[in-house]
């Protein structure tokens, strides 16, 4: 007997004169293999729960080293974890760690991330600040939350509820099944919008950010709408009986088609003809009317119109041979115009309130020559 407490005397003494960490410095059977020069890594935690040194460090759910250390930081705010992982092991600087569980009820381990734009290489005495640590939920913290969730706090309704729910599933299988498609099919359509969805909401921001920009301006519209308002309210009544008088007369107007319909349609169609008529005279038509609605002074007159004065086209008749026969052939006291009935003479006795004319002497007509006749039209002798 007294052999055994010697014994398990200098066991104790052996395993208390290991460091200061006592047992957790004594490494565990078929823990992760650190190599001939493994680098240490300390990481700063907010809540390490209950991590205990000796626990595993993981990268990709494979052990690459363990905890070493957990001791508190100076501020007695956070926690700081030393790791120890296997020189090999290549991470980059920006390396993230998360406080992980192997299973619901499993050991707790220390999850080391390599972010997607990795940036140089995680090198010994590397430190993983707060904000790139974190940790999941324990099963407790999720099973005290749903008990605050279920009924009050009471977990124990949680059979009810389960029950409930089947009954009220049960029987109605095909209908779930095909909203669950539907909601499937609508995650999918929405999925393939992202674009367009990011786009209005885009623009929908764009919109809000104007419309606070002219917050004063529509105060404004919104002032002096309320006087037009006003007025509109006052006048209610004769809008109801204007809109009212409008109803009865589109009643009235429809009638009134609806009865003439056939005659509207035989017009239409008589007058078709007519129409075909006006199409077929082309350009004459505008023509004819730019010459009769200008009458007598048409568009040529313009021609004649230069500024402040007349540009007349006049064209002189020298020819007096027909005059002259006309004169010669004449029996008739009287005077024989071409195209002309004969004009008498002025009588000696003159008109009423005037003075006779003299008479004129008629030259013969033997006379000949052209400064008799000239004589005798202006008065002249031979």
């Amino acid at each position: 007997m007294i052999k055994r407490f010697v014994v398990l005397g200098a066991v104790v003494a052996v395993v208390s004169g290991c460091g200061s960490g006592g047992l957790y410095d004594l490494p565990l059977p078929g823990g992760a293999d650190l190599g001939d020069r493994p680098y240490r890594v300390t990481a700063h935690f907010g809540d390490v729960l209950d991590l205990v040194p000796q626990a595993s460090v993981k990268v990709n759910d494979v052990a690459v080293g363990r905890v070493d250390r957990i001791s508190l930081a100076g501020d007695n705010t956070t926690a700081v974890v030393e790791l120890l992982v296997h020189g090999d092991i290549r991470l980059p600087a920006n390396a993230a760690a998360d406080l992980r569980q192997s299973s619901l009820l499993g050991e707790k381990y220390i999850s080391l991330r390599a972010p997607a734009d990795g940036l140089g290489t995680l090198d010994d005495g590397a430190v993983i600040p707060i904000d790139r640590t974190n940790r999941n939920p324990e099963i407790e913290e999720v099973l005290g939350a749903l008990s605050l969730l279920l009924n009050g706090g009471g977990v124990g309704q949680l059979q009810n509820i389960v029950r409930e729910v089947n009954a009220a599933m049960s029987g109605n299988e095909a209908e779930i099944r095909s909203f669950l498609s539907n909601v499937d099919a609508v995650v999918r359509d929405l999925d393939g919008q992202k674009g367009d969805i990011t786009r209005a909401i885009d623009s929908l921001n764009r919109l809000s950010g104007t419309l606070s920009a002219q917050t004063s301006q529509l105060a404004t519209a919104l002032d002096h709408l309320t006087p037009g308002l006003k007025v509109v309210t006052e006048q209610r009544d004769q809008l109801v009986t204007m809109l009212g008088a409008l109803d009865r007369l589109s009643t009235t107007a429809v009638d009134t088609v609806n009865r003439g319909r056939a005659d509207l349609v035989e017009d239409l169609r008589l007058l078709a003809p007519t129409l075909q008529k006006l199409a077929d005279s082309g350009a004459n038509l505008p023509n004819a009317l730019q010459l009769l609605l200008t009458y007598p002074f048409t568009d040529y007159t313009v021609n004649a119109i230069k500024g402040d004065f007349t540009n007349v086209d006049v064209v002189f008749d020298l020819d007096l041979s027909v005059l002259l026969d006309n004169i010669n052939s004449s029996s008739s006291p009287f005077l024989t115009l071409p195209g002309v009935g004969g004009v008498p003479p002025p009588t000696p006795a003159g008109l009423p309130g005037l003075p006779a004319l003299p008479s004129l002497p008629v030259p013969p007509a033997s006379a000949g020559g052209l400064g008799p006749l000239l004589g005798g039209l202006i008065g002249g002798g031979g």
